[in-house]
C-alpha cells in the first residue's frame, strides 16, 4: 500500500511570505502590523496641519514650522509605507535602522512643533476670535502631542523588534 502525502495548499494570509514556487504570496504578519502602525500617526498628523489651516494663523512663525513638520513628515511616511509595501525593503536590517532613525527623528522635530504650536493655543486665547480659534488650536495641539507619542512608539518598536 502506497500511501501518497498531499501538500497543503499555501495559505494566502500566511506568515510564510514564500511558498514552494519561491514567489511572494500574501502579507507577512509584520507587513500588517506595520501597516496598521501607519495610520494613526498619518491621521493624527493630518489633523494637526488640517486644524491650523482652519484657524487665521495668527503666528505664522510658530504654525508655520508646525504645518511644515505636519505636511512634511506625513508625505515622508507615506513615500516610506508605498516603498514597503511594494517591497523595496527585501527584509534588510538597514530598512529597520532607517524606519527607526527616521520615526526618531521626526518625533524630535514633532515635539518641537507641538510645543510651539501649545504657545500659539495659549497666545490665541485672548485674541478677537478667541472661542472658536482657541478651540480650534487646542484640538491641534492635542493631535501633535498624540502624533509625536506615535512616533516615538514606532521608533522605539521597530528598534526593539
Amino acid at each position: 500500500m502506497n500511501l501518497k502525502i498531499r501538500e497543503q495548499p499555501p495559505d494566502f494570509f500566511s506568515t510564510n511570505p514564500e511558498d514552494n514556487s519561491g514567489r511572494r504570496r500574501g502579507f507577512p504578519h509584520s507587513m500588517l502590523t506595520r501597516g496598521a502602525c501607519v495610520c494613526p500617526w498619518q491621521l493624527c498628523g493630518t489633523w494637526v496641519w488640517i486644524l491650523i489651516s482652519a484657524t487665521s494663523v495668527s503666528f505664522p512663525l510658530l504654525q508655520g514650522w508646525v504645518m511644515y513638520v505636519s505636511l512634511s513628515s506625513c508625505l515622508i511616511s507615506l513615500l516610506l509605507l508605498i516603498s514597503y509595501l511594494f517591497g523595496f525593503h527585501k527584509n534588510s536590517e538597514n530598512w529597520k535602522v532607517l524606519d527607526s532613525l527616521y520615526h526618531g527623528a521626526t518625533a524630535i522635530l514633532y515635539m518641537s512643533a507641538a510645543v510651539l504650536q501649545a504657545n500659539a493655543t495659549i497666545r490665541s486665547e485672548l485674541g478677537p476670535n478667541s472661542p472658536l480659534y482657541y478651540q480650534l488650536n487646542s484640538a491641534a495641539s492635542f493631535f501633535a502631542f498624540i502624533t509625536t507619542f506615535l512616533y516615538i512608539l514606532h521608533a522605539f518598536s521597530i528598534y526593539y523588534q
